[in-house]
């Protein structure tokens, strides 16, 4: 019973949650709003005559900026508080966004989105959720974040032809600042306010201890990973467009194609995923989602003369990215030590900012000079790459991270509570946050027994 109790959400935990999950949703919304009608939108602007390289640096340099400015502004946040930050991002975002809907060149609309990655909220956000949750709690609130992020790329994709059609794309850059500056009502009249903020270990960076994540070879295979994901995922995004309205499938008409993509690959993953991670096939299902990917942007580069063929590659590609989405967290969080899990977090996040950036620039210069094919080929030949570093990388062990909060009885005697969770069975490793308030323990997935932990913890023992 002792451990039920801990591990309930706490009726002001899941207001933090679902509320902070709802600014995430309205952010990304409005990015993945214009993924699919940008290039489009992009090439028809003054500016862009012969000139794709640009459009593709519309495509992405917002991860550039957001890379840049990510963690800085979740480090600004330990200064000047969670919610003055977000503000300041949403509004950021919001103002790059209406500069975006009134953009009348190609290179204002490249500013434009630099100025909207500038509003990288990310960092912040996690922050003030960590601050908002107890830490037996965090792991469950992060996954509803994550849930709505996922199901809000789904949605953007297929809604994004259809309001474009209505509104045009200056159209949807205006909604999303308008549904950025929702997230700003949010965040102010319904997510509650921290009694007090700290540095959290397992979900902020710290800049002191990069190093220990960058000398990690298991991590820099996984960041590696995302990268590429989200560099041939923008790079796809550049070139798929165009292709689809030289296969006479006109731009109101591609949901028709991202619809039952989506859906397929929404569908799928999670019996995937439940496998991976039940069964300890973690690693199989994450190569499978590789090969998915390889496949579909091989299947695009072999046949481009159909809409079925395309159709059909698209379904697969989103199988393979919904479950590397899902799965390189996961992957992540087993292998990073629990106190750096904030850490390897963070570096994996700008890095897969990067990647966006790295794949619109790349597609753009090579849409223009070789073609859909060489936008293909690079994707293909990118995802290959990490396919080849994924097969060689070993499997993370079945292993779950758990926090607990120190009680009082136990303040001052962190040695002798390491030593008596580390006794348990099945525990792999356990950690004390900076000022000995938090517990971390890596405990294997099977064989470790949670309610001996909690009755050590509190005292029972």
């Amino acid at each position: 019973m002792a451990t039920e109790n801990r591990t309930q959400m706490y009726p002001h935990e899941w207001r933090a949650g679902v509320s902070l999950a709802g600014v995430y949703a309205l952010r990304m919304l409005g990015m993945f709003l214009v993924l699919p009608v940008l290039a489009l939108y992009a090439a028809t602007l003054p500016g862009a005559e012969n000139n794709k390289a640009l459009v593709g640096m519309a495509m992405g340099i917002y991860g550039l900026t957001q890379a840049v400015l990510q963690l800085p502004l979740g480090m600004a946040s330990d200064k000047f508080g969670r919610k003055k930050v977000i503000y300041f991002g949403l509004i950021v975002f919001a103002a790059g966004s209406f500069m975006a809907a009134a953009a009348d060149t190609l290179e204002m609309l490249v500013l434009a989105r630099a100025v909207q990655g500038a509003g990288a909220v990310s960092a912040a956000v996690t922050a003030l959720l960590a601050d908002l949750t107890r830490d037996e709690v965090r792991t469950r609130a992060m996954a509803v974040i994550g849930l709505s992020i996922g199901l809000t790329f789904s949605a953007g994709l297929v809604l994004a032809p259809l309001l474009a059609a209505r509104i045009g794309v200056d159209g949807l850059f205006a909604l999303t600042g308008v549904l950025s500056l929702a997230g700003i009502a949010v965040v102010a009249c319904i997510t509650p306010n921290p009694s007090a903020s700290k540095l959290h270990e397992d979900a902020q960076a710290q800049p002191s201890r990069l190093g220990e994540v960058l000398k990690d070879g298991r991590l820099l295979a996984l960041n590696f990973g995302i990268f590429a994901l989200h560099a041939a995922q923008m790079a796809l995004f550049t070139a798929l467009p165009f292709a689809l309205v030289a296969l006479g499938l006109l731009k109101e008409q591609h949901w028709q194609i991202y619809l039952p993509a989506t859906l397929a690959g929404l569908v799928l993953m999670v019996p995937l995923i439940i496998v991976g991670e039940t069964r300890n096939k973690l690693k199989a299902v994450f190569v499978c989602g590789i090969v998915c990917i390889a496949a579909a942007q091989a299947g695009l580069l072999i046949v481009q003369d159909s809409v079925w063929a395309a159709a059909v590659s698209l379904a697969v590609y989103f199988i393979g990215f919904n479950v590397l989405e899902a799965s390189l967290p996961s992957m992540v969080s087993k292998i990073a030590p629990s106190d750096l899990k904030g850490t390897a977090m963070g570096v994996y996040n700008t890095m897969q900012s990067v990647g966006l950036f790295a794949g619109g620039a790349a597609g753009g210069v090579l849409l223009q000079h070789y073609g859909f094919n060489g936008v293909f080929a690079f994707c293909s030949g990118l995802i290959l790459l990490w396919l080849a570093v994924a097969v060689c990388s070993p499997a993370p062990k079945p292993v779950k991270n758990l926090n607990f909060s120190v009680p009082e009885t136990w303040r001052g005697r962190a040695e002798q509570l390491h030593s008596a969770l580390t006794a348990l069975e099945g525990v792999e490793a356990v950690s004390f946050s900076a000022d000995k308030k938090t517990v971390f323990i890596k405990a294997l997935q099977k064989g470790f027994d949670q309610n001996a932990a909690e009755q050590i913890i509190s005292g029972a023992n």
